[in-house]
């Protein structure tokens, strides 16, 4: 009973995660206006799911880290009641800060429920350094790196741009508009609610929510503005493949105590539950993340995501517990910090969220780990 107890609080978490994380890879796309809504998520949900698959003989290093032996006694890191507290802990924090609409780092979660399990169940006994060095220090320094990769890595390539003669433009963009008027004539008394609509042509110019910035010339016979948008639609994917690849074995380590789950199983359903969870769950984080922030063009867009696929993907290789949240939120911020158009407001609400993440997840795992031996 207990290990499919275990088996649903982690795919609980699966699905709190893919409504929380899987729409940041293609946060650029939707707020730039590249894709609509539906077409970014579905192109998350493709990657995203290539990522889990590759993960399998890519990430090894993250399943052993998170698999809590690390920080507590073995026996205590194989007890299936501490891994579910560590799921129920994680998965309801994140779960709560995607209703929010603030997109937290389910990396950062899983870290506080393993803390807050651990010290319920072995008190002094969890291994401090781990818990600093393996884990806490990665999750602190590489929003920090991405914020000054984002800034070097847009003024590199707007100075190409640049040199090469790129310039962007805006569009002007033209449609109709229905306008209600009252009928001309002498017998008009009383006939003025019952006027038709009169289709009127209306334009507007450079405004955020009627025209998307576009990318002039040619390069090699090509226009420009389709190498933009197939090289930003790309480096989305790549962002989407590296949080599959980052977070389906940071969940999976949760399941390795089930006898006769094999591992394929166990990111399949991971991988499974985290689609569902992007597919039924997202929106509020997508708006939060695509256009709160900053304005994003096409161009930034693409800088933002290369940023964050790099990172991710090396770091995942290594084994470092990095989240791609805290990740694509610093390069995103960091474009912002040259356009000067990020909102710092909205900037501080999820620095704050990203603060209470950790003691958060903690307090409910060390409750959930509570119930379990006291039943």
């Amino acid at each position: 009973m207990i290990t499919f107890t275990l088996f649903l609080a982690t795919l609980f978490l699966a699905y709190s995660n893919g409504a929380n994380d899987n729409f940041k890879g293609v946060a650029t796309l939707f707020g730039s206006r590249t894709l609509s809504y539906r077409g970014a998520l579905a192109w998350a949900t493709v990657t995203t799911l290539a990522g889990s698959a590759a993960s399998i003989y890519l990430a090894e290093g993250l399943v052993s880290a998170f698999s809590g032996k690390s920080l507590v006694p073995a026996g205590v890191a194989s007890d299936p009641a501490f891994l579910v507290s560590v799921a129920a802990g994680a998965g309801t924090t994140v779960l709560a800060a995607t209703f929010a609409g603030l997109p937290i780092s389910t990396t950062h979660a899983l870290v506080g429920g393993l803390a807050g399990a651990g010290f319920a169940a072995v008190g002094t006994g969890v291994n401090l350094h781990a818990l600093t060095g393996t884990f806490f220090l990665p999750l602190v320094a590489s929003p920090l790196v991405a914020v000054v990769l984002g800034r070097v890595g847009y003024g590199v390539c707007h100075g190409l741009t640049r040199g090469l003669g790129i310039s962007g433009r805006s569009c002007a963009c033209i449609g109709e508009e229905l306008h209600y008027r009252a009928p001309s004539g002498i017998f008009t008394y009383g006939r003025a609610a019952a006027a038709g609509p009169a289709r009127v042509v209306t334009a507007s110019v450079d405004t955020v929510d009627n025209c998307t910035e576009r990318y002039g010339g040619r390069l090699m016979g090509v226009e420009l503005r389709r190498i933009v948008d197939t090289a930003h639609i790309l480096s989305a994917g790549s962002v989407s493949f590296a949080r599959g690849l980052n977070d389906t074995p940071k969940i999976v380590a949760l399941l390795l105590v089930i006898k006769g789950l094999g591992i394929e199983w166990g990111m399949g359903a991971v991988a499974l539950g985290m689609a569902a969870g992007g597919i039924l769950n997202s929106r509020k984080v997508a708006e939060k993340i695509s256009r709160k922030i900053t304005p994003m063009s096409r161009g930034q867009g693409f800088v933002a995501n290369t940023v964050t696929a790099l990172m991710v993907i090396v770091l995942s290789r290594m084994g470092m517990p990095v989240s791609t949240t805290h990740v694509s939120v610093g390069s995103i911020f960091g474009i912002g910090l040259v356009t000067r158009r990020s909102d710092r407001r909205v900037v501080g609400e999820i620095l704050a969220a990203w603060l209470l993440t950790l003691p958060a997840a903690a307090l409910a795992g060390a409750a959930t780990y509570q119930l379990f031996h006291h039943n």
